[in-house]
């Protein structure tokens, strides 16, 4: 029997290169950066103090090889967090409740693109 959980740790996770932020929407602040995402959900790296098992709107902006900046406004509710070697910082797991159509195949598109690194 397989579980959502099972499924989607299955995506393909596309390792972030760039510093890319994520802001709160609720708050307007920033709370980490990107260290992967797949089509079902992100690794933050959380550098604001964040709850287990709450729902957040979240924002970032990934860049495509041809410079070409694609926003990013996804529902998500933190499933887990480990505290990182940095203090203040935590590793931090997502799973996405919310993308719109256009926002999958966009984010799609960069997870599958040429010169991708995968975890």
């Amino acid at each position: 029997m397989n579980t959502l959980a099972d499924e989607a740790r299955r995506s393909r996770r596309r390792r972030v290169d760039d510093r890319v932020e994520v802001i709160d929407q609720m708050t307007e602040r920033s709370v980490g950066q990107l260290g992967n995402i797949s089509e079902s959900g992100l690794l933050l790296l959380a550098s604001a103090p964040l709850h287990e098992d709450c729902l957040y709107q979240l924002y970032f902006v990934l860049s495509d090889r041809a410079g070409n900046r694609h926003a990013f406004e996804i529902g998500a509710h933190l499933l887990w967090q480990n505290a990182a070697s940095a203090p203040g910082q935590a590793w931090t797991g997502f799973r996405f409740l919310s993308l719109d159509d256009g926002q999958i195949e966009r984010l799609r598109d960069w997870i599958d693109a040429p010169g991708a690194t995968y975890v």
